[in-house]
């Protein structure tokens, strides 16, 4: 059962959305995707959420954000990993031929909480909790041990941090940040070796919505046309261990990107045309480029990626959206030309343990 992407919404980030409750977030942009795909909530039959009860600062948030994300009446799962892990729970929902249009809905206000103090408390309680070990730390271990493993300088990370900010100038749906210079970038206080404060992507507030529908549904409905075709999904998880061969291997996300290939029919990334990488520092995206294999004619993160926006735990979703629009020839300012295959990494936990990589390809808008 092939399974497409019917319409989206991306929701207009804030460094802090203080004027709207989070149930008013989803809700509008739920509302948003729903008529971007043309059909309404009571044609729904599944929807996937992908939140974090500690970064929503509640427990069991999904018993007051259900209804807004349109499950009203309507059968609903969660998935607490990343929003992008819910597009792939989505996908294998409709692909088991029990749903035919669903809805993934994702969100994090990450100004709402503390979120090195919610990363920290997932450590291990007799080690590494009192060790202080958090979301900045791990990610310093990786860039310590892929900066060894692949040979990245510091100027790369500068250069790569400095061309993400460009692109995501001119995204209209990023915050539009001002372009620091290299020189403000290196100037950037050292955070946790190697990092700099410049060197992170900044957290902001957002939410992103897809609705999904099978190929038998879109054969019922025949006046509505796909956006895009999800063709391949791969997820997997690394040790928690943050050993040294767990760092440097990457093996999760390659894992994921083969995973996700092979579904698409693909041998590697040559039929790639765009991949739109969840970089949380400039040292992460210089890695995943290698762990991946791009060819230099795959366009990167057109989107600019975090530096556009970055709600931290539905940043792989907004990346996934992106990518669709790529393929749907409607990403405005920072479309890509002839887009035909774009595909989307997320990661989430320490030091990136888990990696989810989605292919998707145009359909029925055809090519810009």
């Amino acid at each position: 059962m092939n399974v497409y992407v019917l319409g989206l919404a991306i929701h207009e980030p804030s460094s802090r959305l203080d004027a709207l409750r989070l149930e008013e977030l989803v809700y509008r942009t739920a509302r948003a995707a729903l008529d971007d795909a043309g059909v309404t909530r009571g044609q729904l039959d599944s929807v996937t959420l992908g939140s974090c009860d500690e970064l929503d600062g509640r427990s069991i948030s999904s018993m007051l954000m259900a209804m807004p994300a349109g499950a009203y009446l309507t059968d609903e799962i969660k998935v607490t990993d990343s929003g992008a892990s819910a597009l792939c729970l989505a996908t294998a929902r409709l692909k088991s031929e029990d749903f035919d249009l669903g809805m993934v809905a994702s969100w994090c206000k990450s100004s709402k909480t503390d979120v090195e103090s919610v990363m920290r408390l997932r450590g291990e309680p007799f080690f590494t909790r009192p060790f202080g070990l958090n979301m900045l730390l791990s990610d310093a271990l990786f860039a310590q041990a892929v900066e060894l493993a692949f040979g990245i300088g510091e100027e790369e990370v500068v250069g790569r941090v400095r061309a993400s900010y460009e692109r995501a100038a001119r995204n209209p749906r990023g915050m539009g940040f001002e372009v620091p210079s290299a020189a403000d970038l290196r100037a950037s206080v050292r955070e946790a070796m190697p990092l700099r404060k410049g060197y992170r992507a900044p957290l902001t507030d957002g939410a992103v919505c897809m609705v999904l529908a099978s190929e038998r549904w879109l054969d019922r409905n025949p006046g509505h046309t796909p956006m895009a075709q999800v063709t391949g999904v791969g997820w997997a998880t690394d040790s928690y261990r943050l050993g040294e061969q767990r760092l440097r291997s990457m093996n999760s996300a390659r894992v994921a990107w083969r995973n996700a290939l092979r579904q698409a029919g693909l041998d590697g990334a040559g039929g790639i045309d765009v991949i739109e990488i969840e970089s949380q520092t400039g040292y992460h995206e210089a890695a995943y480029v290698r762990a991946f294999g791009l060819p230099e004619h795959v366009a990167v993160s057109p989107s600019g990626g975090p530096f556009a926006q970055n709600p931290l735990f539905c940043t792989g979703l907004v990346g996934a959206a992106e990518a669709v629009l790529q393929v749907a020839g409607r990403a405005g300012a920072v479309q890509v030309p002839r887009v035909r295959r774009a595909a989307a990494h997320s990661c989430h936990g320490y030091a990136q343990q888990g990696n989810v990589v989605m292919v998707f390809e145009a359909a029925g808008a055809g090519i810009a």
